[in-house]
């Protein structure tokens, strides 16, 4: 009896696992590579979506700050247009301190060219910027001693 379990449990091994040598295949580059242009309209399509909620924009404002860049203008025009369309301000506010955050970490002068390139749109729909707000400067922050 214990000849025949051995043989058994020996043959049921043999079937369900794989030789040593056998290799596995993987494709790691299976995918085109997206041009500059062509992730500037997908983005672009993805926030003139005329049936896009707050959480659509949310999800697509957190997949671009993951990416490690700062969006184009036009990109950041068509996400404040989505914010307007689902009346959310401070989305929209939000949104403009972290392309702040983001663009004055790598230089002083992408802030102000953004801000200038978005500015009609800006004016269009009726969103405050940060600085308009008084969100660049610390709320309760006291006067430096060396200032008195």
């Amino acid at each position: 009896m214990a000849h025949l379990f051995r043989t058994v449990f020996i043959q049921s091994l043999s079937k369900t696992t794989r030789p040593m040598w056998s290799t596995v295949q993987r494709n790691m580059s299976s995918h085109n590579k997206e041009t500059d242009e062509e992730f500037d309209e997908r983005w672009k399509a993805y926030f003139d979506r005329p049936k896009i909620d707050g959480w659509d924009i949310r999800q697509g404002i957190n997949h671009m700050n993951r990416l490690d860049l700062i969006p184009e203008p036009e990109i950041i025009s068509a996400c404040l247009q989505a914010c307007r369309r689902v009346n959310d301000h401070s989305l929209a506010v939000r949104y403009l301190e972290t392309i702040r955050y983001k663009s004055n970490a790598i230089s002083k002068q992408v802030w102000p060219w953004i801000l200038q390139e978005i500015r009609p749109t800006l004016d269009k729909i009726g969103v405050s910027t940060p600085e308009d707000l008084g969100y660049d400067k610390p709320e309760l922050a006291l006067k430096s001693v060396d200032d008195m």
